[in-house]
């Protein structure tokens, strides 16, 4: 059974567009690119999604979400709007694992198959890994880094990818609202994916 949130606490993510910093304005940094990719991250944000559903119809989830990664694994925990745990994730070359509450935790070499068959939903985590620090592949397979300036791509996995908005008060640009949007596919329908990283503390 999907994790399936009320389609009215998607208005909870209009919360995460009053975070603002004061340091550096975005016009200080509309040609630079992001800074070096990290291979050790952790950070917080909000993850929206619009899916086409397999029986027909839109559904809409809404959640708060913790990132970890490092070097051979990346954890993935989401969270309902009231900070209960909806589902943990744990990526490693080797497997992938998702583990909702009050239910035996799955195992499988997919992410995408997985959490399309558990969440309702793919989520994209190794595209994730790039988006979140401003990076992409693009349709021709060259690495993408993002500015301001140059803020969309079209990826080699078949996503329409935009930095719409970036931090406040860092030293060289990181995204704050990632959006992205892919086609219906054979496994899967048309999935929209609205993404805002909360400032580091």
């Amino acid at each position: 059974m999907p994790i399936k949130f009320p389609s009215r606490l998607l208005a909870a993510a209009t919360i995460a567009f009053t975070l603002a910093g004061c340091a550096t304005s975005t016009a200080n940094l509309s040609t630079a690119p992001v800074g070096a990719y990290r291979d050790t991250i952790a950070l917080n944000g909000k993850i929206n999604v619009v899916y086409q559903k397999t029986e027909g119809g839109r559904e809409v989830v809404a959640a708060d979400f913790s990132w970890t990664q490092r070097p051979g694994r990346v954890e993935v925990s989401m969270f309902t709007p009231t900070g209960q745990t909806a589902a943990e994730i744990a990526v490693t070359p080797d497997a992938v694992t998702l583990t909702q509450a009050n239910r035996e935790p799955r195992t499988a070499k997919d992410i995408d198959t997985l959490t399309r068959q558990t969440l309702g939903w793919p989520l994209p985590v190794a595209g994730l890994r790039d988006w979140l620090q401003g990076y992409a592949t693009d349709a021709q397979g060259k690495r993408f880094v993002a500015s301001p300036a140059n803020n969309n791509v079209f990826t080699r996995d078949g996503w329409q990818l935009r930095f719409v908005d970036w931090q406040k008060g860092t030293a060289t640009p990181m995204p704050r609202l990632i959006k992205a949007e892919r086609g219906a596919t054979a496994n899967s329908g048309d999935l929209s994916i609205s993404i805002t990283i909360f400032p580091e503390s």
